[in-house]
């Protein structure tokens, strides 16, 4: 991995920033274009968010959200599912003390209770351990759909009790999987895709949007910074006008 120094000569310390997330896309199509099978992409693409973790932690982006396995995702092939759930495994028991060493909190948005027993205490375990992190939020979407998350938000208010005059933007905020965290500030997808795949809809409202051709397996640190120093070229407006920012 190139040095730290190299990393951030593209970038300025101003206007990192804050939340990046990333649609994890390709790793079938990597797989098929090579002869192998979809599990040795999946495979790879976890080695690649190893490496996007790391650098991310170092460049000091303070949350890093992986669409890691969608609630559409369920529909895949038994066998291919049941790899996935071993890779996320094996991924956060090899991985746990790294995450305690750099200081990177563990945290999870989407339905966690469809995934195996196993997992689910893997999970809760690795999160309570690495409870006190305070150099990065490390989120994966597991068995998460936007759509799906809204929904629940919606009935954990019905069930609160609140009454409907009361809610506004705030609120609906504070029930959603993501409360824990700012909105992304940027949203990246591999793989040549042009859409967000029912990913972050109501915090993605604002994001700025990178497209990148390669897919998942083939995305590097260098993909990375570049998708940041495009980041910090844009003007974020927010419906005001350029003057109105000055």
């Amino acid at each position: 991995m190139d040095s730290f120094v190299n990393l951030m000569s593209p970038l300025t310390r101003v206007n990192l920033p804050k939340h990046i997330a990333i649609i994890m896309d390709g790793n079938g199509r990597w797989a098929k274009a090579r002869g192998l099978h979809r599990v040795e992409g999946h495979a790879r693409g976890v080695k690649v968010s190893e490496d996007i973790i790391e650098v991310a932690h170092d460049v000091g982006i303070g949350y890093l959200t992986l669409y890691a396995f969608s609630k559409e995702n369920w529909q895949r092939p038994p066998e291919e599912v049941h790899a996935l759930m071993g890779l996320l495994k094996a991924f956060l028991l090899e991985k746990k003390q790294k995450m305690l060493d750099k200081g990177i909190r563990f945290n999870t948005i989407g339905d966690i209770l469809k995934l195996p027993q196993d997992v689910q205490e893997t999970i809760a375990m690795v999160k309570k351990e690495t409870a006190h992190g305070e150099k990065m939020m490390l989120t994966l979407a597991l068995s998460y759909g936007s759509r799906d998350e809204i929904i629940r938000a919606v009935r954990a208010m019905f069930s609160a009790g609140l009454e409907t005059s009361s809610v506004n933007e705030e609120i609906l905020a504070s029930f959603l999987d993501t409360a824990l965290m700012p909105d992304p500030d940027l949203i990246i997808r591999t793989s040549g895709e042009s859409r967000i795949s029912n990913f972050l809809l109501w915090q993605g409202a604002y994001a700025e949007f990178i497209f990148e051709e390669c897919l998942w397996p083939d995305f590097d640190q260098h993909h990375f910074m570049a998708a940041i120093a495009e980041y910090q070229k844009r003007e974020r407006r927010y419906g005001k006008t350029s003057e109105q920012l000055m």
